[in-house]
């Protein structure tokens, strides 16, 4: 138990629930929506096989690279809020468009185009 005069734990930044912290619920959100699509995914894999459980697979090492990244993220807008700049990590948000979209063109072609089985 602290006493009265203690400091609490110092911050990572003077911005407390701003910045920081809505960017790693915006990555939290899109981690969430892949691993449902992957979930969701699961239902055609008695119709089509393996080819649905892959994408599945897919979604799923997706939304966990998002995650081991999570935390690289909040140190690195924390410390660019201490700075004074943020850089844009393009890397990751190029990186998870491309994932994301390519993984929703397989999807409609598990809909769509494969035939059933």
């Amino acid at each position: 138990m602290r006493g009265p005069r203690e400091d609490p734990a110092p911050r990572p930044h003077e911005d407390p629930g701003l910045q920081p912290e809505r960017t790693t619920l915006a990555w939290n959100r899109t981690m969430l929506a892949l691993v449902i699509a992957g979930v969701l995914l699961l239902r055609w894999v008695p119709r089509h096989g393996w080819f649905p459980l892959g994408l599945t697979l897919l979604t799923a090492a997706t939304a966990l690279a998002i995650t081991a990244g999570q935390a690289r993220r909040y140190r690195r807008s924390a410390r660019g809020i201490r700075e004074g700049r943020i850089d844009a990590d393009v890397a990751g948000v190029l990186g998870t468009t491309v994932a994301v979209a390519l993984l929703g063109a397989l999807a409609l072609v598990v809909v769509v185009a494969l035939p059933l089985r």
